[in-house]
């Protein structure tokens, strides 16, 4: 098959755009390198395409489904202009696009729509976003509803996502990332006080599987991406600790971001399950074992 991965040389879109490769399918990468890198491509054998979601004309590229991963997902970015031309409006032409062409879309939502509603959060939940990127987010999966109708359409609200290739993401890289970086050159892990804030760390192969489960839906939705558990900080910590082989207590402190700074996520993955069939099939702990191996030999 014919498959276009926006994005597709930054975190998830690499990821995912390596699996569909070893899969067999006819792949082209789109990115316009500004985070993403060719390092992250490493093996790649398809094409690779440096330009801008918001200017690319579609019409040049053949595909029978698109994987659109390019997104601006810095939540410190406060340029309206830039996050919704990046986020909403290119989005927009895609939905376009697919619809004219009848091209499947899967798409890249998140978490951020939710802001500090408490979990489990239901895709029913969304609405109250606390950040821009949250907004951007939130008004991509409107605006994706509209084309339900038209053509088949799969937004993925990804919860906190860690893994290979994702260093390209800089401080908004994961707290696993963050935290291994700090203990692997012996230093003690920071947090937040006292460490007990939960999130639903999902690792990126499960996401990855979940966009190959979107693609096989046959009906438009929007559904929950995580492992349905959440997890603190301090476990964080601790599995970081029996990964490394270390015994680094945490450095805890205030936390500068508390007023936009969702404490606690957890997906509920009802939906998930019954419209595309998705099943996490990574613990956090399997997720970070496989993690610092990779790290370790990179």
């Amino acid at each position: 098959m014919r498959v276009l991965v926006t994005g597709g040389a930054g975190f998830i879109g690499s990821n995912l755009a390596l699996t569909l490769q070893e899969q067999g399918h006819d792949v082209t990468v789109l990115d316009d390198f500004l985070v993403g890198t060719r390092n992250n491509l490493q093996g790649f054998e398809g094409t690779v395409i440096n330009g801008d979601v918001r200017t690319f004309d579609w019409a040049t590229i053949k595909a029978d489904v698109i994987f659109n991963q390019a997104a601006i997902t810095d939540t410190t970015v406060k340029d309206e202009q830039l996050m919704f031309s990046t986020n909403v409006e290119a989005l927009k032409r895609l939905l376009d696009h697919c619809s004219e062409r009848d091209v499947q879309l899967v798409y890249a939502s998140s978490a951020a729509v939710y802001g500090n509603i408490p979990g489990p959060q239901r895709e029913s939940d969304a609405g109250q976003p606390n950040n821009l990127y949250g907004i951007s987010k939130w008004k991509g999966d409107l605006l994706a509803q509209t084309y339900f109708d038209r053509v088949t359409v799969t937004g993925l609200r990804y919860f906190n996502v860690f893994g290979p290739r994702e260093a390209v993401k800089g401080n908004m890289a994961s707290m696993i990332y963050q935290l291994y970086l700090q203990m692997a050159a012996g230093r003690r892990p920071r947090i937040f006080k006292w460490g007990e804030q939960k999130r639903d760390h999902i690792y990126v192969k499960d996401a990855v599987s979940a966009n190959l489960a979107a693609w096989k839906a046959r009906r438009s939705c929007i559904v929950n991406v995580g492992t349905g558990q959440a997890t603190t900080f301090n476990t964080i910590v601790a599995e970081l600790n029996n990964a490394l082989g270390t015994s680094l207590e945490p450095d805890y402190f205030d936390n500068p971001y508390a007023s936009a700074y969702q404490d606690f996520t957890q997906a509920d993955l009802t939906n998930a399950k019954k419209l595309i069939a998705y099943e996490p099939r990574w613990t956090f702990g399997d997720g970070v074992q496989d993690y610092v191996r990779f790290l370790q030999k990179a």
